[in-house]
């Protein structure tokens, strides 16, 4: 029987060097170490030796089912680095390659303009000392309104027609919420833009949308003044346009500023001779600003007799229109694959 045990070791370790499957190495485990396997077999048959026998050949028989069990193991493992092996013949990629992009296969994307002049612009003001804020669209009625000097009886809320919800809230009409919650976190001095997009209800046609994207500034400290906005003003349209713009100020009511101006510059689109973007007047509405109201500074717990500051509005769309050349803000939400190729 002893030899019987023998044959079996040399005739199972045969069997797995010559299987190349994991099933293969399955039937093997249950012809020799299964239920009705062979080496089974042999244990079962210990009660018919003597008890002498019996404890030797049951010794020897669980040595070489220890050394079987060992042995489909080590095939197992070396199927398993045979596949890994293959695998990476047959499936290797080079990542080095140019990408299909890159050779007339797959469009290359890029960023939209209104996305590239947003951070081109908070590159800008963050070198002058700003901090880039952020904030919800869907605003509250205080961080709109209230809180910006324009209480619900205020006749200024028509100004910005608005898109409400259900409970109350709004789509926010302007990014100046953003400089309220600004107000809550910052003391002053501080100085901070905060853009976004904003949605107003309202006609659209070449120079108006319904959703669009502004930056709103704000700066905060001792003695400020009117001068302050127009250096500011002045440097980010210098650095936008990468040339000195004419621009001029001119009055304008808005509740949270006071004195308020309406910013406009010399319509780059046609030189100022007159067209749809300008209106047929040579000049485009381009910013809001003016000195921060003393309520508004009191909302965001703020004494407006120790401080002063200015803020202003920029809307993004029309700023890469002039920068662009764009005659139609209507492009921008068009959807029209080939108009943002172009950038």
């Amino acid at each position: 029987m002893e030899e019987k045990i023998h044959t079996i070791l040399a005739r199972a370790q045969e069997a797995l060097a010559q299987s190349s499957s994991s099933e293969e190495i399955e039937e093997i485990r249950v012809r020799f170490l299964g239920r009705k396997g062979e080496l089974t077999q042999i244990l079962r048959g210990l009660g018919e030796l003597s008890p002498e026998k019996r404890g030797a050949i049951g010794k020897r028989a669980n040595e070489i089912k220890a050394k079987i069990e060992t042995a489909i193991e080590s095939k197992i493992e070396s199927l398993r680095h045979s596949k890994f092996i293959r695998l990476i013949d047959e499936e290797w990629i080079d990542v080095s390659l140019n990408s299909p992009a890159t050779t007339g296969g797959l469009a290359r994307g890029h960023l939209h303009p209104i996305s590239h002049i947003q951070y081109e612009i908070e590159d800008i003001f963050t070198s002058m000392g700003f901090t880039v804020l952020d904030g919800p669209e869907v605003e509250t009625d205080y961080y709109n309104f209230e809180a910006l000097n324009i209480p619900s009886y205020h006749p200024a809320r028509d100004m910005q027609d608005t898109f409400w919800t259900e409970d109350g809230n709004l789509l926010r009409t302007h990014t100046s919420a953003i400089q309220v919650r600004g107000m809550e976190t910052h003391r002053p001095p501080f100085k901070v833009i905060g853009p976004g997009r904003v949605f107003r209800y309202e006609a659209i046609d070449a120079s108006h949308e319904n959703t669009f994207y502004q930056v709103e500034g704000m700066m905060v400290d001792r003695n400020i003044s009117v001068a302050h906005l127009i250096y500011f003003m002045k440097v980010l349209l210098r650095e936008i346009f990468k040339k000195e713009v004419t621009i001029r100020l001119r009055p304008g009511y808005f509740p949270f500023v006071e004195p308020g101006f309406e910013l406009d510059i010399h319509c780059l689109i046609c030189g100022g001779k007159g067209c749809s973007v300008c209106k047929q007047s040579g000049w485009v509405e381009l910013l809001p600003c003016g000195l921060v109201h003393p309520n508004v500074l009191r909302y965001g717990k703020i004494d407006p007799d120790e401080w002063s500051g200015f803020a202003f509005g920029l809307g993004l769309n029309r700023l890469v229109m002039m920068r662009y050349g764009i005659n139609d803000i209507r492009h921008f939400l068009s959807g029209d694959i080939r108009f943002v190729s172009q950038f």
